[in-house]
């Protein structure tokens, strides 16, 4: 949407240097005697005495404790000798011995694998090998990430929009072997020209067939395209909390980028901000595989490598660059799937009505409540009145009017729903045949007591409920 924020092109990271050496600064003798031991031990040679005249502290290590300076054998000791008082060492920082330390044993070290090479001249080298990994390192079996991946991936695209001001991308899944290509709407929303990338790295022009402002769906057909590999479409009422998912994309421009997971909850309201600062309320599946930004509109697929789902939205932990924290939604391919054949047919889509108002910033989680019953609606023909309050659609609760839309949402134009709805204590159950109108505009509910099935204000002043829904507009 052309409020989300847009990729304007791939991250560069800039590297920073390690500050660690310039904190210690060493003096020039430091580590002067450091390569010297070093050669001598890789060469099996003893060290010499150090220089007496050398600095202070820097000499031979009184005491035979040390190991320098074994004592001669009995047989070839001399007489006594007066030895010079240990001269004073001289105090130094912790910092700067550690500092030294590590320098010389850096160049020691250098300078001892320099010796044991002069050795090693004459001998053969060491050859590396490689070892083919085992049978079971990668699972390619029906039923697997790895064949999931393979599945798919064939059938996921890389869309680039541009827009007024720059360029947004996202993705894309095919539909058909000549082109028609499901996306999010606010991929394409506001776009001037498209472009698309296949998974061979053949690049397409494409127009827009048809959108769906209320479930954020579109359809895309690329322009001189054939023998695509189309995507297989699933199920996803069968899907199950915890199931294994795999999501699929470019995110950040990394197109073909497979990350994993499951399916974390069913029925989630997912509730965004629209194109005209509306609030956009649908059914959503709730995943914790990573989706960021640029993986908008691709597939979610089960381990059959069937799409059960259209990445949509990401919460984030805050600003506008934030990633995935394992919260990432998707519309489900049942709905999807209706909306896109819709727009393939017809070049545009419908979604269903109840014809009520409400708020859904005045939720109190123990119902939808109803401020007003539009004349001649779905509602009213099923004897639904003001201040009735809706617990539940079907099988799915309500806490809330924004509950209320998304469960209607997931339904379809002309299907009947069962209602249950409380009034005053009584519990009575409603049945509702939803009617259709085109979807031109996203269902939208203003603060104020907007509408079950048209426009409105934004509930939230023009603030995001989930900071960066659509990972960046993409």
């Amino acid at each position: 949407m052309s409020d989300e924020q847009r990729e304007h092109g791939r991250d560069a990271s800039a590297a920073t240097g390690d500050s660690r050496t310039a904190q210690y600064p060493v003096p020039s003798y430091a580590g002067a005697a450091g390569p010297a031991h070093a050669q001598g031990a890789a060469d099996g040679q003893q060290a010499p005495p150090a220089d007496p005249s050398g600095p202070p502290g820097f000499g031979p290590p009184p005491g035979p404790s040390h190991g320098f300076f074994p004592p001669p054998p009995h047989h070839l000791q001399g007489p006594p000798t007066a030895m010079l008082p240990p001269q004073p060492r001289k105090q130094r920082g912790m910092g700067t011995i550690v500092a030294a330390a590590v320098i010389a044993g850096l160049v020691g070290g250098g300078a001892g694998f320099g010796g044991a090479y002069a050795l090693l001249g004459d001998q053969p080298g060491t050859t590396l090998t490689s070892s083919p990994q085992g049978s079971g390192a990668v699972d390619a079996a029906p039923g697997s990430v790895t064949a999931a991946a393979q599945t798919v991936l064939p059938s996921t695209v890389d869309i680039r929009a541009t827009l007024a001001q720059g360029e947004a991308e996202g993705s894309g899944v095919v539909l058909s072997a000549n082109g028609d290509i499901l996306t999010n709407n606010h991929v394409v929303a506001g776009s001037r020209d498209l472009s698309v990338t296949l998974s061979d790295g053949s690049e397409h022009p494409a127009t827009v067939v048809g959108t769906s402002p209320s479930y954020d769906i579109a359809v895309i057909r690329l322009q001189g395209a054939s023998g695509l590999t189309p995507s297989t479409l699933g199920d996803s009422s069968s899907l199950v909390v915890g199931q294994p998912v795999v999501a699929i994309g470019s995110p950040r421009g990394l197109t073909g980028t497979v990350t994993t997971g499951i399916v974390s909850a069913l029925d989630r309201t997912v509730t965004v901000q629209g194109e005209d600062g509306s609030a956009v309320v649908y059914n959503g599946l709730q995943t914790d595989a990573p989706i960021n930004q640029g993986n908008s509109g691709g597939p979610l697929v089960n381990l059959d490598g069937q799409v059960v789902g259209i990445n949509s939205a990401i919460e984030t932990a805050g600003g506008q660059n934030a990633g995935s924290i394992g919260l990432g939604f998707a519309i489900p391919i049942d709905q999807a799937r209706r909306v896109a054949q819709e727009i393939m047919d017809s070049g545009s889509a419908t979604k269903p009505v109840l014809g009520v108002q409400g708020s859904i910033s005045a939720g109190s989680d123990d119902g939808a409540q109803i401020a007003a019953v539009q004349p001649g609606s779905p509602a009213e023909a099923a004897g639904l009145r003001n201040g009735d309050v809706v617990t539940q659609v079907g099988d799915a609760p309500v806490a809330d009017f924004a509950d209320l839309m998304a469960r209607v949402g997931a339904h379809s134009p002309g299907e009947q729903v069962a209602l249950t709805v409380t009034n005053g204590g009584a519990e009575r159950t409603v049945n509702v045949t939803l009617g259709s109108q085109p979807d031109q505009a996203a269902t939208t509910s203003p603060s104020g007591g907007g509408s079950g099935g048209g426009g409105g204000g934004s509930p939230f002043g023009g603030q995001n409920p989930f900071g960066n829904p659509f990972g960046g507009g993409n």
